[in-house]
């Protein structure tokens, strides 16, 4: 009776241990350096221009996971101190592409949803006359916006920045922006497929034009000219 006692006390006490060790409690990992900002508005705040679906596949798949992959690239990496911005600008200046192109990305998209809220608005008197002195008004720049977008071949940018004193246009190829060349972003097209093929098919000129005229804060945008 003893030896059965303790060949079953010893077989419970091994079962605990196995269970002990396959069903240890889960300890949470600590949280990812870089998190995607909430979007600034409803998903469908920007239709019909931009539809409630192309808002949620734009900022819940493609922005989302930008920063899932950022932040399986930084960790043991001097970028995991850096801000967002910092990353952009260091990750271009080493030609570390892969990093380069998740946190550019990222960074985009933050200002893309930002350029939006609070819109459609007029552009301040400011801005009005930048642009009038720049480019012979409101509607010459955003022709200038539209021209930009048409030598972008494939996936890119088209920002509107301000270069010194003047306004610009630039076009960048993928995830591209103004920050590394030392210029202010003040707005941004983008111009990856992703976020107007569904809403405007291969029409990207007419959704680029529909955005400027009738969803953009250019009041906000001439705060970031200021």
């Amino acid at each position: 009776m003893t030896l059965t006692i303790s060949r079953r006390t010893t077989l419970a006490l091994g079962a605990a241990a196995a269970a002990s060790t396959l069903f240890k409690p889960h300890v949470a990992r600590a949280a990812a350096p870089f998190e995607q900002p909430k979007l600034p508005f409803a998903e469908d705040a920007l239709a019909p221009q931009i539809s409630a679906r192309t808002v949620a596949l734009h900022y819940g798949k493609h922005h989302k996971g930008y920063y899932t992959k950022l932040n399986e690239l930084v960790p043991n990496t001097p970028y995991a101190d850096m801000t967002l911005e910092e990353v952009v600008k260091q990750s271009k200046a080493k030609g570390d592409d892969a990093i380069f192109n998740q946190a550019g990305q990222a960074w985009n998209h933050e200002f893309y949803w930002q350029q939006f809220a609070g819109g459609p608005t007029k552009p301040n008197a400011a801005l009005e006359e930048a642009a009038t002195r720049d480019f012979g008004g409101v509607s010459g720049m955003n022709e200038a916006i539209v021209a930009q977008a048409d030598k972008v071949f494939g996936t890119g940018w088209v920002w509107l920045v301000k270069d010194g004193d003047k306004l610009a246009v630039r076009g960048y190829q993928d995830a591209g922006n103004p920050v590394p060349d030392g210029l202010k972003p003040l707005l941004g097209i983008d111009v990856w497929e992703h976020a107007y093929y569904l809403d405007y098919e291969n029409r990207k000129a007419d959704h680029i034009k529909t955005v400027l005229a009738d969803r953009v804060n250019w009041k906000w945008v001439g705060e970031q000219f200021a």
